[in-house]
């Protein structure tokens, strides 16, 4: 996907959050160093860890091994973890190929970590569940048709929704 090392930030509402997500899905379980490396980042490629000062076995950073085969240089990128909970501020003035925002951010975070990738032109990858509801975030991803659809339209059944999960088979 990259053609260089890249400067990454995977981030979580809190530090508690952060280690307890894109933490472990990245690295392994935070509780058991012995076991950093089993994430989507194999242990052969983690050449260093900074720990973090909040949570308890919380990552403030790692850094990754990144090519060093055929005729690609050897090189080290570096992916950090943030919260949203330090506010704004902090998410000021790296520059990064990648975010990762783990549960929904406020719109200040979110359009800070867009700014954040204009410049690589990175990517940036959210992963949540509209608990919100439409919120200025989730508005963002979609067409200014299906705003107005989603304002023209009443609400069916009385303006409640009920959440029902399938139906399971019996064995």
């Amino acid at each position: 996907m990259f053609d260089q090392p890249v400067r990454l930030w995977a981030a979580g509402v809190t530090g508690e959050g952060t280690r307890d997500n894109p933490q472990r899905v990245l690295v392994g379980p935070p509780q058991q160093q012995g076991e950093w490396g089993t994430g989507m980042i194999p242990a052969n490629a983690i050449a260093g860890t900074v720990m973090g000062r909040g949570a308890p076995g919380a990552l403030d950073s790692v850094v990754v091994r990144w090519g060093g085969g055929g005729d690609v240089q050897a090189g080290e990128s570096v992916l950090s973890f943030k919260s949203y909970e330090k506010g704004r501020e902090k998410w000021q003035g790296e520059t990064l190929h990648g975010v990762w925002f783990d549960e929904e951010p406020p719109l200040d975070i979110y359009s800070e970590g867009l700014t954040r990738t204009n410049a690589t032109d990175g990517i940036t990858i959210v992963t949540f569940t509209p608990l919100l509801g439409m919120s200025d975030v989730v508005l963002r991803f979609l067409s200014a048709e299906a705003v107005q659809n989603l304002r023209s339209s009443p609400p069916q059944g009385g303006g409640e929704v009920a959440a029902q999960r399938p139906e399971r088979g019996i064995s």
